[in-house]
C-alpha cells in the first residue's frame, strides 16, 4: 500500500534549523552577552565573565549534542540535572541554541520550565553583582559553597 493523493496542507518555508529566523530565546541570549560585553567595557567588569559565559556555552552545547547523539543511538545519557547545573553555571546560552539548532529537550515542558527558571537565576545574580549588596551576597554563598 502507498499513498497516491497527498497533499499537503501548509507549504513548507523553505527554512531549515540553520536559516530560520533567530527565536525569541536565541534573541535573549544573543542581547544578554552583548550587555555582558558591554558591562566588561564600560562597568569594569572583569573580562573572564565574558569569557566564562562564552566557554560555559561552547561546553552546554556539547553536551546537548552528545546527549542527543546518545539519545538516537539509545546510549547513556546526561541526566537533566547537569544540564539545568551547566545552564545554572552560566552556559544556557548555549542551551537555547542547542534547544533551536539540535532541537533537543525543546518540546519537554518540564524541563523547559526548570531551564527557565535556571536562566532567570543566572540574570539575577549576575544583575546582583552589580550592587554592593549583592557582591556581599555573593561573597557569602561563595564560602558556604
Amino acid at each position: 500500500m502507498s499513498a497516491t493523493k497527498v497533499t499537503f496542507t501548509k507549504a513548507h518555508s523553505g527554512l531549515d534549523k540553520y536559516t530560520a529566523p533567530f527565536s525569541k530565546a536565541q534573541w535573549f541570549s544573543v542581547i544578554f552577552l552583548a550587555f555582558v560585553a558591554i558591562s566588561v567595557a564600560l562597568f569594569n567588569t572583569p573580562y573572564q565573565v565574558l569569557i566564562g559565559y562564552l566557554v560555559l556555552s561552547v561546553v552546554t552545547f556539547a553536551v546537548y549534542a552528545h546527549d542527543k547523539r546518545a539519545a538516537k543511538l539509545d546510549k547513556w545519557r546526561t541526566k537533566e540535572a547537569s544540564l539545568h547545573v551547566l545552564a545554572l553555571v552560566g552556559g544556557w546560552p548555549g542551551a537555547l541554541w542547542a534547544q533551536k539548532i539540535l532541537r533537543h529537550k525543546s518540546q519537554k515542558q518540564p524541563f523547559k520550565a526548570i531551564l527557565w527558571i535556571m536562566i532567570i537565576l543566572n540574570c539575577a545574580v549576575f544583575i546582583l553583582s552589580f550592587t554592593p549588596e549583592g557582591v556581599t551576597l555573593i561573597k557569602q554563598v561563595l564560602q558556604l559553597i
